[in-house]
Parts: C-alpha cells; sequence; structure tokens
C-alpha cells in the first residue's frame, strides 16, 4: 500500500522546497559571483583566512557553477542532485571556517544556510528518495 500524503503537508513541503532552492542560490550565487570578480571585501575576507585570489576564484566558479546546475535542475532533476551534492563539500567548508576564526553568527549564519538548504531540498523534493 502506497503512503498517501495530506494536501496541506504537500503544499507546504513544495513550499519549503522552493523557499530552499531560493536562499541556496542567492547566498552561494552572490558569494560565487563576488568571488570571481573580486569584489574588495570578499577578497580581504578570503586573504584573512588565507585564500589568495586564485583559490578564491577557483571557489567562486565552482560556487557559481553548481548554482547554475541547481537552476538548470529545476528542468532537468538530475543536475539538481548532483549540483546539490557538488556544493555540500563547499558549505561544509565555509562553515567549518567561519567556526574556526570565531567568527560572529551574522558571518557565520549564511554558511550554516548553505549547509542546511541542500538536504532540506532533497528532503521536500517529491521525487528524491534513497535507495539503500
Amino acid at each position: 500500500m502506497e503512503k498517501q500524503e495530506i494536501p496541506v503537508i504537500k503544499n507546504l513541503k513544495k513550499g519549503i522546497h522552493w523557499i530552499a532552492i531560493a536562499v541556496l542560490v542567492y547566498i552561494f550565487g552572490y558569494a560565487g559571483v563576488y568571488k570571481i570578480i573580486g569584489v574588495q571585501s570578499m577578497m580581504e575576507n578570503m586573504a584573512s583566512i588565507g585564500f589568495g585570489p586564485t583559490p578564491t576564484m577557483l571557489i567562486g566558479l565552482a560556487e557559481t557553477t553548481g548554482v547554475a546546475g541547481v537552476i538548470i535542475g529545476l528542468f532537468y532533476r538530475p543536475a539538481k542532485i548532483i549540483s546539490l551534492l557538488g556544493l555540500l563539500p563547499f558549505a561544509i567548508g565555509a562553515f567549518t571556517v567561519h567556526m574556526s576564526y570565531h567568527h560572529s553568527f551574522p558571518v557565520y549564519l549564511n554558511s550554516l544556510l548553505v549547509c542546511i538548504m541542500p538536504l532540506v531540498i532533497l528532503w521536500a523534493d517529491e521525487e528524491f528518495t534513497l535507495q539503500y
């Protein structure tokens, strides 16, 4: 017997899914672009934690590519799953670095959100299941 979902819960899950995608795309999108174009404050912050211009730009390219994959994944689902899983190490790395440098809550909040959002997106995706 197939599990039936209550319509309100199904719609709530859909809403959570879209909000989580918007949050993830916004945070990774602007951070990635800032790293690629070399926004002064971003470059200074990255330098203060030990990243030079080249690694910063490469991280930005990876983040922007991941965001593009998530957006493409709205039309081709496997791209979304692969992109979310690819962005997760960057999110965890950012959170770890911010915590190890004892940055204040507003500074590490975005990295905390992008650690959680891929999991929320996958949980709320109607067609995603773990096969074990």
